[in-house]
């Protein structure tokens, strides 16, 4: 893969990483700081659907509609107005090709994992057949890359190509370690670095690009693959300890699949070492998929100790995240994206 790890440098921010939930300002609170780049944004996504075959218009429309937080576009329109506090034409449409990108891998994912629900509504898949969702997922990504032409700047196209392949190995390198119970730490950062890190990543570094700030890529490079890190890992913690109705998932759902998830990893060299009854159960269930107790597997990796680490692992991805925007400027904007890394990590609570 192309995206490496980046070690981030900076000088600690004056605030720890917080996950105090009556502290934190809520998703809303920081989408207001750009609430008008937003709103031109959100109606761009589907603006900049234009196929002229009616199905693709349709499945592109359902998936779109599913919803989300648009939290990776949010983060482009907070980097652009961080870097100059100016209304960006170009910010607000490359922010809508960015959720563009993330709709359609979104889309595959499903596919994958023969999902047939998502934010609790129908998959693209569910809803018309697999096929139709591979395709139509192939147009977004296609359509996202036609109207970054529009830019004419190579070294945009030069950083949302690079990361479109290393979101795709991401994903192969996930399939490469399904069911695999020998799947190792550095093994789950590799994925996790491309199917999810890396599109954070190429939010950030679009804006700066188009801002014509490229002093600051390392800096946003650096919070970007931290935060996502610290995201996926929150979110793969949630898999066994969240509310699955939140979720739009049922718990456990992960590791039926044999997803290589820290938290299952963790786990299986913990029991290795402590209990070879349950990592033997662990290590059966992680290479079959066969899950008819999943209650009790749920429970042993929650007892394992597993979740603490990776609780830990995701506040130290999360203070990375904020080291790194100690090196951009300070500003409302700032304050916008160090609050959403504390969000994010409010989740374990």
């Amino acid at each position: 893969m192309t995206c490496t790890s980046l070690s981030s440098t900076a000088a600690p921010l004056s605030t720890a990483p917080s996950v105090n939930l009556s502290s934190t300002p809520s998703y809303a609170d920081i989408q207001s700081i750009v609430a008008d780049d937003f709103e031109i944004m959100d109606k761009q996504v589907f603006g900049s659907l234009n196929s002229k075959v009616q199905l693709v218009m349709s499945v592109s429309q359902h998936v779109i509609n599913a919803g989300g937080k648009r939290m990776r576009p949010l983060i482009t329109l907070l980097c652009a107005r961080m870097l100059n506090d100016e209304p960006s034409k170009q910010a607000m449409h490359l922010a809508a090709i960015t959720e563009m990108l993330h709709t359609a891998t979104l889309v595959h994912d499903d596919v994958i994992d023969e999902s047939g629900q998502r934010r609790g509504k129908p998959t693209a898949n569910a809803t018309w057949d697999n096929a139709t969702a591979v395709l139509v997922g192939d147009y977004l990504i296609a359509r996202a890359f036609n109207l970054l032409v529009g830019f004419q700047s190579l070294p945009l196209l030069q950083v949302f190509s690079d990361g479109t392949c290393d979101i795709a190995e991401g994903e192969v390198l996930q399939l490469q370690h399904q069911h695999n119970p020998q799947a190792t730490e550095e093994d789950y950062l590799n994925i996790i670095d491309g199917k999810t890190s890396r599109l954070f990543m190429m939010a950030t570094q679009g804006a700066a690009i188009l801002q014509n700030q490229t002093q600051h890529l390392q800096a946003l490079a650096d919070f970007g693959q931290h935060f996502g890190n610290a995201f996926q890992i929150v979110d793969d913690v949630l898999d066994y300890s969240g509310d699955s109705e939140l979720m739009g998932k049922n718990l456990g759902d992960d590791l039926a699949e044999g997803k290589p998830t820290l938290p299952t990893i963790k786990a299986l060299e913990l029991l290795k070492d402590s209990n070879q009854k349950d990592y033997e159960q662990l290590r059966i269930a992680v290479q079959t998929g066969k899950t008819p107790n999943a209650e009790q597997l749920i429970a042993l990796v929650r007892n394992s100790g597993s979740l603490d680490y990776c609780k830990q692992r995701a506040l130290e991805e999360t203070k990375l995240a904020q080291q790194a925007l100690s090196n951009l400027p300070d500003n409302r904007y700032r304050q916008g994206l160090y609050q959403l890394t504390e969000l994010a990590s409010a989740r374990l609570l």
